[in-house]
């Protein structure tokens, strides 16, 4: 069967998506309030672009009802985020924070999350984080009403010691576990991995 992307509901669309682009990383971001309050949320729509200058791109879209995200409210007011990846051991908790929180509630004090202190932005970091990245808005882009594009540019990198090769400048992959989002509620290991040998182009003689 095939479709028109016009032909769809928004709804449908975001659901034909979400059901074969899998598995997905999975953007655990911490942001801070105007009141200081803490908040920390999952977004799949996300990936890292470029790495001169270390981008990433999240998409940020509207509540149900049509209220703008906490997470985007903070990041437009501020101009600061961090990405923090998620493991196994965190998995549960990433997303018990998807739920929808008022404003005055931060999901890692409610759920008993540690912060930690960033290094050149304001809003911390989550301490047991296999990986955390401060971010800065790079760009903004508008799509439509319902969502916004958020280019953040990586300025500090904090990495879990047990999980990194300095010297090779490689992780240990038998020691990091990260998860994927898959659809609706439904997330995924990924320690099942294929190795093939380097590829090689043709031999022209």
């Amino acid at each position: 069967m095939q479709y028109a992307a016009a032909d769809l509901s928004p709804r449908d669309r975001y659901k034909l998506l979400t059901s074969f682009v899998l598995p997905r990383p999975i953007a655990w971001v911490t942001s801070v309030g105007p009141s200081g309050i803490v908040n920390a949320a999952p977004f799949s729509f996300f990936n890292v672009y470029c790495d001169t200058p270390p981008l990433c791109i999240i998409s940020l879209g509207k509540r149900p009802d049509g209220r703008i995200k906490d997470t985007l409210s903070n990041i437009q007011r501020t101009g600061e985020f961090v990405v923090n990846m998620a493991d196994e051991p965190l998995a549960r908790s990433m997303h018990e924070t998807s739920g929808d929180f008022p404003p005055e509630i931060g999901e890692p004090n409610y759920f008993g999350l540690k912060l930690a202190s960033s290094t050149g932005i304001a809003p911390p970091r989550l301490a047991d984080a296999p990986w955390a990245m401060e971010c800065k808005t790079w760009k903004v882009i508008d799509v439509g009403d319902t969502r916004r594009l958020i280019l953040g540019e990586g300025v500090h990198f904090h990495v879990r010691d047990e999980l990194w090769d300095h010297e090779t400048m490689r992780v240990h992959m038998e020691r990091y576990h990260p998860v994927g989002r898959m659809f609706v509620d439904s997330y995924c290991r990924t320690d099942d991995r294929i190795v093939f040998p380097p590829a090689e182009g043709p031999t022209i003689t």
